[in-house]
């Protein structure tokens, strides 16, 4: 390789790491990048450099944001008493797209799974378990994928909410068995939240 190409190699090497995006869709995205360089990669790169810098991990639902707090946990009229549990922050924005939830949300960062050594500790469980202990939680609602390891969670932190005075309820109908949260449409997840259930 000539040091002429390196620098865009290297470019087409960390694109490709993204989601979605291999080798070959890497390659276009760069090539048209740099043809657009002055209208697109110019104001992208400097978007990156600021959101490196400044994004951060809300202390309390773990959702991203730019400061400590996201918008939705300080906003007082998200204090409902509702709490949204999901996997990650793609699942928390999809929810948020179908502009139905008025609570607040957790997010895990995960889900259990004993095939990768992901257990209780490693996720935010028992951020959650303070937050319905802290925070006059009615009503935790998990919106997990409907995965095995999505349906484990779900399981283990019904158990751990027992007795603590909270409901504990699921999305219903509309998410298909294996479905992702970030995949549905914005009405086939409004419909799942109206529909939900006891867990």
């Amino acid at each position: 390789m000539s040091n002429s190409t390196r620098d865009i190699e290297g470019l087409i090497d960390l694109m490709a790491r993204l989601p979605g995006l291999g080798p070959r869709s890497a390659r276009r995205a760069v090539l048209h990048l740099i043809k657009k360089r002055g209208m697109l990669m110019t104001p992208l790169a400097e978007a990156m450099q600021h959101v490196a810098a400044t994004a951060r991990e809300c202390v309390s639902c773990g959702n991203i944001g730019t400061s400590d707090i996201c918008d939705i946990c300080a906003d007082p009229r998200r204090a409902t008493g509702e709490i949204c549990v999901v996997e990650d922050v793609a699942d928390l924005w999809a929810m948020e797209r179908g502009q139905v939830f008025k609570g607040r949300y957790h997010v895990l960062g995960g889900t259990l799974s004993a095939l990768d050594a992901v257990g209780p500790d490693d996720l935010r469980i028992p951020k959650l378990v303070d937050r319905v202990r802290d925070e006059g939680v009615r009503e935790v609602i998990l919106a997990l994928n409907a995965t095995v390891d999505g349906q484990t969670t779900a399981h283990y932190i019904a158990d751990e909410l027992e007795g603590r005075g909270v409901t504990v309820t699921s999305l219903a109908q509309g998410v298909p068995i294996g479905g992702e949260l970030d995949y549905l449409d914005d009405g086939t997840i409004s419909a799942a939240l109206k529909a939900r259930k006891s867990f």
